[in-house]
Parts: C-alpha cells; sequence; structure tokens
C-alpha cells in the first residue's frame, strides 16, 4: 500500500504523516509513505483542502484527520 500525505509543510500535515506513521506501526501494516509537499504534484490531485490523505492514488481525506478516522480508512483498504 502507498500511502501520500499532501501538503506544505504545515503543523497540520506533520502531525497527519505523524499520525498516519502511527497507526501503520499499530496495525502492523507494510506501505511506503510519502511526504508529497511539492505544489504542482499536489494540484495534480485536485484538491483545494490540506493536508490530504492519498491511499494508492485516490484521495480518501482532505483536512484535519484524527487517528481513529486514519484506522478506518487503513483498514477498509487492506
Amino acid at each position: 500500500m502507498e500511502i501520500k500525505i499532501l501538503g506544505t509543510g504545515c503543523a497540520n500535515c506533520k502531525a497527519l504523516y505523524a499520525t498516519v506513521e502511527q497507526v501503520v506501526k499499530e496495525l502492523g501494516l507494510t506501505a511506503s509513505i510519502v511526504k508529497e509537499e511539492d505544489l504542482i504534484k499536489i494540484m495534480q490531485y485536485n484538491v483545494m483542502t490540506l493536508p490530504a490523505l492519498v491511499l494508492d492514488d485516490k484521495v480518501v481525506a482532505k483536512g484535519k484527520i484524527s487517528a481513529t478516522e486514519v484506522k478506518v480508512l487503513l483498514t477498509s483498504k487492506i
């Protein structure tokens, strides 16, 4: 599974990255986690709200996302 965190490096983006890392570890998933900060690449996902969570090249959430929400999203992809 490929997980991308789209964001410009703001506090919310960093927090989401840390949350995703924690949840992946808790669930014992094998996943690559990428922090995408390049605005040109972010714009290709057609998102206006950051941070955004992308699972296998599909945007699944935008804005502030809790650890519980991340768990639900990741377990639904297994």
